[in-house]
């Protein structure tokens, strides 16, 4: 595989998907996207969910009328569009119907539009009432690329877990590009976690999210991009910030991909390199050691 991209510019859409408009939401998606690929983007995201909107109250009903096996003509427009824009693209996820299961599935296309990676999201928001809707996806996933090195694909709350970026990492993963529906009472996390992943694991975390209020919830927004140093290097604007309706926003960022990985392998590689994997499957409680002598 030929060296990581030294630069790369990275775009991000950011917006309101409508619940249940799955047409109206793929027009916005092909359009973002080539607007994406007009401003040299070599990286592409889009947020989770998308073609359903995330309102909880009423997304069992919105994935069922908008879920697609993977082989259907979302996918077919998403690989026309990645393939105009001549970029990667990280396409969100979408409903994905296989047999009687629904899936939460993330897709990522090639430059040339080729369909490379597939992850189902494995954990399940159960506060917002997704293990309802959804069947869980059974594994983590990555991809290796000729620009990024190996890219890992969570899902949202996939990445909430730091177990999750640590076997992403011990898979090659330098690049993390994460679809989310974040809402709004979970900004602590938004802000707080994701920096820490990044830092402990030298990744780059591309981040996307849905922002604006539905019916029954408020998203957060805020995508960022987060360097292998835990630094937030770019971010959109989320949800309270806004002045008037939430449009869509699109985020793009030149980023010294190569640079800060070395950077971050020269400064914080202790964090990988002096793992003890025997200490982590289970913790003991303490007792104290009794010397033979000291028996009665």
């Amino acid at each position: 595989m030929r060296p990581l991209l030294d630069r790369a510019v990275v775009g991000i859409a950011q917006w309101l998907p409508r619940p249940g408009d799955a047409a109206g939401n793929l027009a916005t998606a092909v359009e973002l996207v080539a607007e994406l690929g007009r401003r040299r983007c070599d990286l592409i995201l889009l947020p989770e969910l998308w073609p359903s909107g995330y309102s909880p109250k009423t997304l069992a009903g919105d994935v069922a009328t908008s879920a697609e096996p993977v082989d259907g003509p979302r996918t077919a427009a998403l690989a026309a569009a990645a393939a105009a824009a001549g970029a990667w693209l990280a396409a969100g996820s979408v409903p994905e119907r296989d047999g009687a299961d629904v899936y939460n599935t993330a897709l990522l296309f090639g430059r040339d539009g080729e369909l490379r990676a597939v992850h189902r999201k494995a954990h399940l928001y159960a506060p917002l009432g997704e293990d309802e809707v959804f069947s869980a996806g059974q594994r983590l996933t990555v991809c290796p690329t000729p620009d990024f090195g190996v890219l890992g694909l969570p899902v949202c709350f996939d990445g909430d877990f730091p177990e999750t970026a640590r076997t992403l990492r011990l898979a090659g993963a330098r690049v993390v590009v994460q679809a989310s529906a974040y809402e709004l009472e979970a900004e602590s996390w938004w802000d707080g976690l994701y920096p820490a992943r990044a830092l402990e694991n030298g990744q780059w975390w591309v981040m996307s999210n849905q922002c604006g209020s539905t019916p029954s919830g408020t998203l957060l927004g805020g995508s960022q991009i987060i360097s292998p140093a835990g630094r937030v290097v770019s971010r959109a604007v989320k949800v309270h910030e806004l002045t008037g309706p939430a449009g869509p926003a699109l985020l793009v960022a030149e980023i010294a991909l190569a640079e800060e990985l070395a950077e971050a392998d020269r400064l914080n590689s202790a964090l990988w390199e002096h793992r003890r994997e025997e200490l982590y499957i289970r913790a003991d409680a303490w007792a104290p050691a009794h010397d033979s002598q000291d028996q009665p």
